[in-house]
């Protein structure tokens, strides 16, 4: 298996990986053949990719929505090669983002849509029965589109995803016939620290995909497949074969992963505190704050998920932005909630629910009057029934 898959990377080796803003510290382009860099783990997504991709793009990999995929993954270490973690286990990281750069910058707004669309679903799972080799399994409530799990890589790893989101979701719909958003299917693998924590980055690796409906990826793959028959020999040159399997290329790691890694992670220890109110500010945010200030301001007023993209924005940067620019930015109601924090507006409550929960002392003597007043009318019945005052 190992000898079969190697081959496979050396035949698409050649194929650059994008240059994508979403990736922050990536170079343009990755080394040269030349180099014959052997990377230290490798990822195969057993699905053919598209034979309708030309040479020099990336490939592209169609799946059904809600099947479970194979991922393997494989230890490519050369002997002696990272010792420090030979007999240990290494944590791995699988996300589905965004491809589009458009869509990149309103991901928050993108995914928290889709949340309310689809209640109680998730854009990735794993499929544990089938996986083979992981450990500790988590799927973060409160992150939809990431998976983690531990395997050892001295051990075979075979780890079996579903993706439950289609690409026309995520579409401006018109007039019908949407042509789908890309996806990328991304991981990243750590090793341990220290202090137990899987935060030391080994590898990362991603594939872009586009997923379909239930056998919408067989009949587009096949269309694909015919159109290319179709084309003369000159121009079937220009294209890529299609590959059985799609072999996951290096890139850098995902630009969050220190906040996902925090042990213990906030989505399986969330509590009623956790969050910061919502309807009023700590302070307002002043012209002079730095963007260091800046970015902590954003975290306490709960605007987290757009601190990447003001990342360089001083206090002054911030006040200096239109209604129309936030919620351009931001989405409606993101942008609106920003922009009236911004210039310290306090949207009051037209009405305030106090909810109270009822103590078990105060239920047991409700309790013994309720029985009370039945006795007492039972007694009531029967003294009238048989003609006797009560």
């Amino acid at each position: 298996i190992f000898k079969y898959h190697s081959h496979i990377f050396v035949a698409v080796s050649h194929i650059d990986v994008l240059a994508l803003p979403i990736f922050k510290q990536e170079e343009s382009n990755l080394p040269p053949d030349s180099d014959n860099k052997i990377l230290p783990f490798q990822y195969v997504l057993c699905a053919a990719t598209s034979p309708a991709v030309k040479l020099h793009d990336e490939t592209l990999t169609y799946l059904n929505q809600g099947q479970s995929y194979e991922i393997r993954m494989l230890d490519n270490r050369k002997i002696g090669e990272l010792p420090e973690i030979t007999g240990k286990m290494v944590k791995s990281i699988i996300r589905v983002v965004f491809h589009d750069r458009r869509l990149q910058y309103t991901e928050h707004q993108q995914l928290e849509g889709w949340r309310w669309n689809r209640p109680g679903d998730r854009i990735l799972d794993l499929d544990i029965p089938m996986s083979v080799g992981i450990i500790d399994p988590r799927a973060n409530p409160t992150q939809l589109n990431t998976v983690e799990f531990l395997w050892d890589p001295s051990k075979r790893t075979s780890v079996f995803i579903q993706v439950h989101c289609i690409s026309t979701e995520f579409t401006m719909r018109k007039h019908g016939g949407e042509k789908g958003v890309p996806f990328r299917i991304q991981i990243d693998t750590f090793k341990e620290n220290e202090n137990g924590e899987y935060t030391e980055h080994l590898h990362s690796a991603s594939c872009q995909v586009k997923v379909f409906k239930p056998k919408g990826a067989d009949r587009k793959q096949k269309t694909d497949r015919e159109k290319m028959e179709k084309r003369a020999p000159q121009e079937k040159e220009k294209y890529q074969p299609s590959y059985e399997t799609t072999i996951l290329t290096e890139c850098s790691p995902w630009p969050e992963v220190t906040y996902v890694n925090n042990s213990p992670s906030p989505g399986f220890n969330s509590t009623h505190n956790s969050f910061p109110s919502v309807l009023f500010s700590a302070q307002n945010l002043l012209p002079t704050a730095t963007p260091q200030d800046a970015q902590q301001w954003l975290h306490r007023n709960r605007f987290s998920p757009f601190c990447r993209l003001f990342t360089n924005f001083s206090g002054a940067d911030l006040l200096k932005l239109t209604r129309e620019d936030v919620i351009q930015i931001c989405g409606p109601a993101d942008g609106i909630r920003l922009f009236n924090a911004l210039k310290g507006r306090v949207v009051r409550p037209r009405l305030t629910i106090y909810v109270c929960q009822e103590s078990q002392q105060a239920r047991e003597q409700q309790t013994k009057h309720e029985n009370g007043d039945a006795a007492a009318n039972t007694f009531f019945g029967q003294c009238m029934l048989s003609g006797f005052p009560p």
